[in-house]
């Protein structure tokens, strides 16, 4: 790998990748083909909902009936664009309280590179709806494991209500094979004043062929809570949790973002081995405490950030929940980042076996 290259290629691209607000998305040409995805089955009673993985083990929800995930493929111009919906969101209601959608599974259409993520939020007419709706979405291969934590899925993008954007690093992508399973956890919250009926998730993914000359990266997901489920409660007051996490193979960081939840104070990367802070990271909120945003850090100055296998990782997330209640379920701390491996033949491992499936997962209509 040669390095000098690698950082004039990506320099610019990856400090506004990680975490950069954006609701752009463009049409899809005519000629575009269709694709019904269908969600998870529901629990056997058919109300409750619940979400692991990304969210707190145990939670559960009303279940939002009628969800669908539709993809449509843009072969000319090299695009998937993803539209979950419809959910309806009545105003002044929590994510505690509000009916979250199943989890639906995304069928890959084809052995590819996916190279960026662009996600918003629409009304059935089209007209942009606030971010500070989506309380966060996370897609997993269910075919991959994690890198850094094996007992769960391949965390590969996930946005919460600052509607992350990640952009396009050239020469670099997502390695993903055809009949792939996306599974995608959305949860939502309104905590404005405005229903919105009709709501739809959209997010426009562009990729390359597999053909193309395209290097692996992997989508590293640091998590506060090590290998367990993300959320967490906060109590009132100052919250500092810590976690730890194990690095598996060598390679490199390229930077790091963030993603946290409102009343955020700051998150902290630390190889604990060596005894080096990699990144600290401050969090942007507004007068309310609400989240804005979260900072990125890239290590080009340096040729990356080394890991080496057998590197403990340590995360420390710090909240000041000025409520005065309790806030179940309020946190998430997760350092968020892209990992180079010297050698990628060996990540072939995280590739589970095929299960036996009893559902259909998509049918195709031109």
């Amino acid at each position: 790998m040669k390095i000098p290259e690698f950082r004039n290629q990506v320099s610019l691209a990856l400090a506004i990748t990680l975490l950069t607000v954006s609701v752009a998305s463009l049409p899809l040409a005519a000629r575009a083909a269709q694709q019904h995805q269908n969600p998870a089955p529901p629990p056997s009673d058919h109300t409750q909902h619940n979400h692991g993985g990304f969210m707190q083990d145990g939670m559960h929800h009303a279940a939002a009936k009628g969800i669908k995930l539709e993809q449509q493929v843009d072969t000319a111009n090299h695009t998937v664009t993803l539209r979950e919906g419809p959910i309806t969101l009545p105003a002044n209601t929590s994510h505690m309280m509000m009916p979250q959608p199943p989890d639906v599974f995304w069928s890959i259409p084809l052995d590819a590179f996916l190279l960026s993520y662009t996600p918003r939020l629409v009304d059935a007419n089209g007209n942009v709806v606030p971010g500070t709706v989506l309380h966060h979405t996370a897609f997993w291969n269910t075919d991959r494991s994690d890198f850094l934590c094996p007992n769960k899925e391949e965390h590969i993008f996930g946005a919460g209500s600052e509607l992350t954007n990640w952009m396009e690093i050239p020469g670099y992508g997502y390695r993903v094979q055809k009949g792939d399973k996306i599974r995608i956890e959305t949860m939502v919250h309104n905590p404005t004043a405005t229903n919105y009926d009709k709501v739809y998730l959209e997010v426009k993914i562009p990729y390359a062929d597999s053909a193309a000359s395209t290097k692996s990266i992997y989508p590293t997901w640091m998590d506060v809570q090590s290998c367990a489920n993300s959320g967490y409660d906060l109590h009132a007051g100052k919250n500092e949790n810590v976690g730890t996490v194990t690095v598996k193979y060598n390679g490199i960081l390229l930077g790091v973002g963030g993603h946290m939840h409102d009343y955020a104070k700051q998150i902290v990367l630390e190889d604990a081995t060596r005894k080096e802070t990699v990144a600290t990271l401050n969090a942007n909120v507004d007068e309310k405490g609400q989240l804005v945003s979260m900072p990125v850090v890239t290590f080009f100055d340096r040729g990356g950030y080394k890991f080496a296998a057998g590197d403990q990782l340590r995360i420390t997330a710090t909240y000041d929940n000025v409520t005065g209640k309790p806030l179940p379920a309020g946190a998430m701390g997760i350092v968020v980042g892209y990992f180079l491996p010297a050698d990628d033949s060996g990540m072939s491992a995280l590739r589970r076996k095929p299960k036996p499936t009893t559902r259909q997962v998509a049918a195709t209509h031109e």
